[in-house]
């Protein structure tokens, strides 16, 4: 798949007529990189491993594929439920939208498989598939095109509090907002109030801190219970792209937003960059230290993995690291045991 210079125009003129979620691919929360087909008899998928060893998570998902018991609110485009690398007895769709991709090659979808991909893609994959053990629960915010001429994916603040509110009340214990906020925008106190809710049930946001290069916070990235996601390079420098702000930096952590590859909805596999992509390796880290934590509350679990109380004046957040954040967790209940 390319993505063209005309293409990017035309994304960028349908920006500026509107509030919009998540600027897709260009200009915005992701880039394309590269495409892949299926390997054929003499190609060999290598899987994406540089992006895991920047967090340390490849420790951790030695221990655990995720329990089923752990679900992931996914709320973003459509699944490609039947592509062959998907684990997908483990997803399941919540809401009244559709939860599978009706067309492979539209944006929405694309980014939600892709999305899917990271969390629960199978071992062994191109795609990072951290946590394919537990329960992904798609919620589409981004509908798919119904005319040819309207294909970058958008969605209103009030349509996005209301598929947090029902995948809160579907059951789940995290929820991956890869979407940003371009402009404010009517519905956000409904949005402010979609994310109290997540707070008072104990349901922990991870979102894309955006991909604009300004400094400052949504609406989303500025609530205190939400954790704010940086994209960062494979050498461990933030990105550019990335937007940051007081409380990204006090609140928020760096991920993998450059070189990550992970499933193409068509089949395959794709290579994207952005803090969209960032945002599912911090989800997934908690997804995996609930596993082995099973008791843990939500505030411990956010402060293992952000060590929030730490920081003061930031306005770029470190890197996760999931080994770190492990040791925590296990360190805690070693001195509640004694």
């Amino acid at each position: 798949m390319i993505v063209t210079a005309a293409a990017a125009r035309k994304f960028n003129s349908l920006l500026s007529g509107g509030a919009m979620f998540q600027r897709l691919f260009l200009n915005g929360a992701d880039s394309v990189y590269s495409a892949r087909p299926e390997p054929g008899p003499r190609q060999e998928a290598r899987p994406s491993s540089e992006p895991l060893e920047l967090v340390s998570l490849a420790q951790l998902m030695s221990l655990t594929e995720g329990a089923s018991s752990v679900a992931i609110g996914l709320v973003d485009g459509p699944v490609a439920l039947e592509h062959p690398n998907l684990s997908s007895a483990h997803i399941r769709q919540i809401g009244n939208s559709s939860g599978h991709c009706s067309d492979v090659t539209s944006l929405a979808c694309i980014h939600g498989t892709f999305m899917a991909g990271i969390l629960s893609a199978k071992r062994g994959s191109p795609a990072p598939a951290i946590c394919p053990g537990c329960t992904l629960l798609v919620r589409p915010v981004f509908s798919e095109p119904n005319s040819p001429g309207q294909r970058v994916p958008s969605a209103t603040p009030k349509e996005l509090a209301q598929a947090i509110v029902e995948a809160v009340d579907a059951g789940t214990r995290i929820i991956n907002l890869s979407v940003a906020l371009v402009q404010p925008a009517r519905g956000e106190t409904d949005l402010c109030h979609a994310l109290d809710h997540t707070a008072r049930k104990g349901v922990i946001v991870i979102a894309a801190a955006g991909n604009q290069g300004t400094l400052g916070s949504s609406v989303i990235t500025s609530h205190p219970w939400v954790i704010p996601v940086v994209g960062y390079d494979l050498h461990g420098r933030v990105l550019a792209m990335s937007n940051l702000g007081n409380s990204i930096g006090r609140r928020g952590v760096g991920a993998p937003g450059e070189g990550v590859t992970s499933l193409r909805a068509a089949g395959g596999s794709l290579t994207l960059g952005g803090t969209s992509v960032a945002a599912p390796f911090v989800t997934g880290a908690i997804a995996l230290l609930w596993s082995c934590f099973p008791d843990a509350s939500a505030a411990e679990i956010k402060l293992a993995v952000s060590g929030a109380s730490l920081r003061r004046g930031a306005i770029a957040p470190p890197l996760l690291d999931a080994d770190l954040a492990y040791q925590a967790l296990a360190a805690r209940r070693r001195c509640m045991s004694l």
